[in-house]
């Protein structure tokens, strides 16, 4: 499946602006199609809370992955730099330490 030609740098501000959209349209929805007044302020309420809740936990999953891959990249790095033998030894000397007859 090709990727859209555009692409948001910051995908969780854009969920955010859609739930503030949507915290603005519902209420006058809901006035236009008759509801109370308290009812639509009730439901702005709720959407805001709901839509401030998220912005909170998707900004905390970016972190923690952030991190994730951080470490895993660390990590990555950490074995390949070790994983080559060292100047102190680490190689076959059979030079030094051959059998006598």
């Amino acid at each position: 499946m090709p990727l859209p030609p555009y692409r948001s740098p910051d995908p969780v501000s854009d969920v955010v602006r859609w739930g503030a959209f949507s915290c603005a349209l519902v209420p006058l929805v809901l006035i236009i199609s008759g509801a109370s007044w308290l009812g639509a302020i009730g439901a702005a309420a709720g959407l805001a809370a709901v839509t401030c809740a998220c912005r909170v936990l998707l900004r905390q999953s970016e972190r923690t992955a952030a991190r994730l891959r951080t470490r895993a990249l660390r990590g990555h790095r950490d074995r390949r730099v070790y994983s080559a033998p060292s100047a102190h030894g680490g190689g076959r000397h059979s030079d030094r330490r051959t059998p006598v007859d």
